[in-house]
């Protein structure tokens, strides 16, 4: 049985495009290959699982972006932060305030900074694009 090629995903089947996925997991150190589920139909990649850091969940992500047919990609990998990394809301604000501060050239007064159940929100202008960058590094490092 010949699996015919998913439109617009550059000839390639849906089967190649999830053999390729697989193994751009496999050599991701961010991340464990047996921990993500890959699925793929019409050029369209499906993750899922369970793993405990969103620094794995996005790492996955952008292995799959990184194949060649991939047309879009569903993250519907779960996180379960083990119970030694579970901060409350304010633990969190708390951290990425001085993160910002002791971090970055941003202008901590520019901001508005929202943490909701573990979800954070920045908002606001800074002059330079390395800024929001510098600013967006610095929290997605924070643990919680």
């Amino acid at each position: 049985m010949a699996i015919a090629p998913a439109s617009g995903s550059a000839g390639r089947t849906d089967e190649q495009i999830q053999r390729d996925v697989l193994a751009e997991l496999k050599w991701d150190a961010r991340v464990r290959p047996n921990e993500i589920g890959v699925a793929v139909k019409d050029g369209i990649v499906t993750l899922s699982g369970t793993v405990d850091a969103y620094s794995k969940k996005w790492a996955a992500e952008k292995a799959a972006h990184r194949v060649r047919g991939v047309k879009a990609v569903a993250n519907e990998i779960e996180v379960q932060l083990p119970t030694s990394s579970q901060c409350t809301d304010e633990d969190i604000a708390r951290s990425i305030t001085a993160a910002l501060e002791w971090d970055t050239g941003v202008p901590l007064e520019q901001l508005d900074i929202t943490v909701s159940k573990g979800w954070v929100t920045l908002r606001g202008t800074v002059e330079w694009q390395y800024q929001r960058e510098d600013a967006e590094r610095a929290v997605s490092r924070i643990a919680g």
